[in-house]
């Protein structure tokens, strides 16, 4: 890989086909087959943040190969973004459950999110390499 660039798309597809697979078939299979008890809801939480981190994941690297940025994003945290934006519908869907998600609520949550990605790659890009 060059350094000067973020990784391909390519390389996240393996990845990524495993994950919506995995994800969006546990998904079905809940939905279809179980009743909403504890065990079940917790199960349903784990494969949607499986199959959106798979679903999100090609985009985002898609992203950063079209807006690159100085210095260019490792694998990692190409995963980890995707998987912020799992977690946040996740969290999104938690909220509905119990009636409270709110549009505030909704725009609060993505700002904090993004805010603390902003200072990951902050902390990332601050640090010295000799």
């Amino acid at each position: 890989m060059d350094s000067k660039q973020a990784p391909r798309v390519r390389t996240f597809l393996p990845a990524s086909i495993i994950m919506m697979l995995t994800g969006w078939g546990g998904l079905y299979a809940i939905l279809t087959n179980t009743t909403p008890t504890g065990g079940t809801r917790w199960a349903f939480f784990f494969v949607m943040i499986l199959a959106l981190t798979g679903t999100f994941l090609p985009g985002i690297a898609y992203l950063h190969r079209r807006f690159p940025s100085n210095p260019p994003p490792a694998p990692t945290v190409i995963v980890r973004q995707s998987l912020w934006v799992a977690v946040y519908f996740a969290t999104l869907a938690w909220l509905q459950i119990g009636r409270v998600l709110t549009p505030a609520l909704i725009l609060l949550l993505a700002i904090g999110l993004v805010l603390i990605e902003w200072l990951l790659r902050m902390r990332e890009r601050a640090m010295w390499r000799p």
